[in-house]
C-alpha cells in the first residue's frame, strides 16, 4: 500500500507541475498539443478541446507539448506558437511548473499541521548541565512546568521558554521543588548547555547508511561500543564519532536476542563531516498537539522556507564537493523506503515527506540545466538580454549536454539505490 501510495503521490506531483505549465501557456495564448503523465507507451489517451491527454506506463515524469516549441516545428510561425511569444512569457511558462510544486509542497506542509500532530520527544529530565548553567541545573532535574503549564517533553520546554520574555520554571530535584526565573534571551546558551536524559535505544535507521546496511532496527538498544559498556546516548555518540579506527563493533540487545554488528563508519555532508552510522535517538515521550488554521499556515510557511533554504545550502556544498554526490542522491527505492518509515509515524509525517519531495522537484527543475525548466528560463532571459533567441545549433548542443547530465544523475541515483540494497542483503 505504501508503494502504491508513493506512486500515486509522485504522479500527483508531476500532474500539478505540468498543470502549472499548461495553465500559464494557455493564459499567454500558447496552443497545447499533448498533456502526458509518464513516459513510454500510453496506458490510456483521449482528446478533449484539441488537447491529447495521455497516461503512460513509466511514472517518472511528464510533459506538456506546446505548439511550435521546437525550432523544426512546422507551425512555429503561427500566432499561438510558443516560439512567437515574448521572452518574459516563455520564462514565466518555464517558471510556472516549479511554482506549482512550491504551492503543492506548501499546502501539504500546512495540511500536516491542520491534522493532529503526533509529537515524539525526550523526557524533560536532565542528563547533565554544562558551562555557567551547571551552577543552576543539576543532573536528574525534572522539569515540571513553565509559566504554570505542565511540561510533557524536553522539546516542549524550549517552546514554552520562547513564548514569554521571562519564564517561571519549576523543577523537581531530589524530591523537592525548585523555582527558577529564565530569560528567553538565554535560549541559545541553554540549548548548548542542557542535555536531556537519553538512553542508547535506536529511534530511526536512515536509508543508505552503515546502520541500514547492517540491518539495525528501531528499538535496538546498543549496550557496548568496541566492548566498552554504554548506557548514555551522548557518551555512545562520542565513542562512535571519535573511534580510533574506521570500523566499530556494536553489541546490541534486540528483545531477548544479544547481537554483534560490525559497522564501517562513514562521513557525509549531512553529518557535518563527522563519522556516523546513521541512527537517531529513540524518543520515549508521545503526545498529540493541535493547531488552528492560522497557526498551521504559519508553521507550514516557515517549514517550507526552511526546507528550501537548507536544501539549497546542501546543494551548494555538493557542487563544491562532488565526491559526496553518490551518498546524497537517491532513487525510487530510497523514496519508497523513506515513505514506509514516514507512513508508520502517521499521515501527518507522510504528508510532510511528500511535501518535501514536491519542493525537491521544484528545486531540481529550477537548476539552469538545458532540458529542465531552469534551462528554458535561462535561455529566455538571455533572449531578453541579447534581443534575439539563442542560435539553434548552440541550443541543440547545450540541450544534448543537459540531457547527458540528467541521465547521468538518474543512473547514479539508481546505482546508489541498488548497491545500497545489495550491501544490506549480503550483510549477516
Amino acid at each position: 500500500m505504501t508503494f502504491i501510495l508513493t506512486i500515486f503521490a509522485f504522479a500527483l506531483m508531476i500532474f500539478i507541475h505540468e498543470l502549472g505549465h499548461f495553465l500559464a501557456a494557455r493564459a499567454f495564448g500558447v496552443g497545447i498539443e499533448t498533456f502526458s503523465i509518464g513516459f513510454g507507451k500510453p496506458i490510456k489517451e483521449w482528446e478533449r478541446r484539441g488537447v491529447l491527454w495521455r497516461l503512460s506506463w513509466i511514472p517518472l515524469g511528464g510533459y506538456v507539448k506546446m505548439k511550435g516549441e521546437h525550432d523544426d516545428s512546422p507551425d512555429q510561425q503561427d500566432e499561438d506558437s510558443f516560439l512567437r511569444k515574448a521572452w518574459w512569457k516563455k520564462a514565466l511558462i518555464g517558471l510556472s511548473g516549479p511554482f506549482a510544486n512550491l504551492l503543492l509542497g506548501l499546502l501539504l506542509f500546512i495540511f500536516s499541521f491542520v491534522l493532529p500532530v503526533q509529537i515524539e520527544d525526550q523526557r524533560p529530565v536532565l542528563s547533565r548541565a554544562e558551562g555557567v548553567w551547571a551552577e543552576v541545573f543539576s543532573p536528574g532535574d525534572s522539569i515540571i512546568s513553565v509559566n504554570d503549564k505542565l511540561i510533557k517533553g524536553f522539546g516542549e520546554f524550549w517552546e514554552e521558554l520562547l513564548e514569554e520574555p521571562e519564564s517561571n520554571v519549576i523543577l523537581s530535584r531530589e524530591g523537592r521543588e525548585v523555582t527558577l526565573r529564565l530569560n528567553s534571551k538565554d535560549i541559545d546558551s541553554l540549548a548548548v548547555s542542557l542535555w536531556p536524559l537519553a538512553d542508547t535505544r535506536v529511534g530511526e535507521v536512515m536509508p543508505k547508511t552503515p546502520a541500514y546496511h547492517a540491518k539495525l532496527q528501531p528499538g535496538d538498544r546498543i549496550t557496548a561500543v568496541d566492548s566498552v559498556r554504554v548506557d548514555d546516548w551522548y557518551e555512545m555518540r562520542e565513542m562512535i564519532v571519535n573511534a580510533p579506527h574506521d570500523e566499530i563493533l556494536l553489541e546490541i540487545q534486540r528483545g531477548e536476542q544479544s547481537l554483534q554488528k560490525r559497522l564501517r563508519l562513514e562521513s557525509s555532508l549531512s553529518s557535518g563531516g563527522n563519522r556516523t552510522i546513521g541512527i537517531t535517538q529513540y524518543q520515549p515521550v508521545r503526545y498529540t498537539r493541535r493547531f488552528n488554521l492560522f497557526e498551521a499556515s504559519k508553521l507550514g510557511a516557515y517549514n517550507t522556507m526552511n526546507f528550501v533554504v537548507l536544501n539549497y545550502q546542501m546543494l551548494g556544498k555538493l557542487i563544491r564537493q562532488p565526491a559526496e554526490l553518490k551518498k546524497s542522491v537517491g532513487g525510487p527505492v530510497m523514496i519508497v523506503s523513506m515513505s514506509q518509515q514516514m507512513g508508520k509515524r502517521g499521515l501527518g509525517n507522510l504528508l510532510v515527506f511528500f511535501g518535501g519531495i514536491s519542493l525537491m522537484l521544484m528545486m531540481m527543475n529550477l537548476l539552469p540545466i538545458p532540458v529542465l525548466d531552469g534551462g528554458l528560463i535561462l535561455f529566455s532571459i538571455l533572449e531578453g538580454i541579447f534581443r534575439r533567441p539563442i542560435p539553434t545549433k548552440v541550443r541543440a548542443v547545450l540541450q544534448s549536454i543537459g540531457f547527458f547530465i540528467l541521465m547521468a544523475l538518474m543512473v547514479l541515483a539508481l546505482y546508489s539505490d541498488v548497491t545500497s540494497e545489495i550491501l544490506r542483503a549480503i550483510n549477516r
